[in-house]
């Protein structure tokens, strides 16, 4: 079987990058990102409510906004990133993992050498009486 019969055979009509798609209808692509858009919308009005509502059992409320934080990241992850289960997306997914990694390494290292730096650094009235 020829390359081409065989792309032709199993839905492949030409190279594609990870990632893209072959042609799609720009009014399901547009529909796709409208309904994001909504979703992302209806729950950063959510946080907002819960955060200022007596409504909610007040000791929930930390909780309830992580809960909807992970959601609008997934929303994000679905609709805007395109981050699906496909077989396709690999690649997508290890670089937003990498991208995760350093980000955590950075942010967790800084808080780590300012924890040290905290906790290794002399208190100012002691610093004061020295010179004295």
């Amino acid at each position: 079987m020829s390359e081409h019969a065989y792309h032709e055979a199993h839905g492949h009509h030409g190279d594609l990058a990870p990632g893209e798609e072959e042609s799609v209808n720009l009014g399901s692509r547009v529909l796709g990102y409208v309904i994001g858009l909504g979703l992302a919308l209806l729950l950063t009005a959510t946080s907002f409510f819960i955060a200022n509502t007596d409504l909610v059992w007040q000791p929930s409320i930390p909780v309830a906004l992580i809960v909807l934080a992970i959601a609008q990241m997934g929303v994000h992850l679905v609709f805007f990133l395109h981050i699906t289960t496909g077989p396709d997306n690999t690649n997508n997914v290890l670089a937003l993992a990498f991208g995760l990694l350093i980000v955590f390494l950075v942010v967790g290292g800084s808080f780590w050498i300012m924890s040290h730096l905290n906790h290794n650094m002399m208190p100012m009235d002691q610093l004061m009486q020295m010179q004295r």
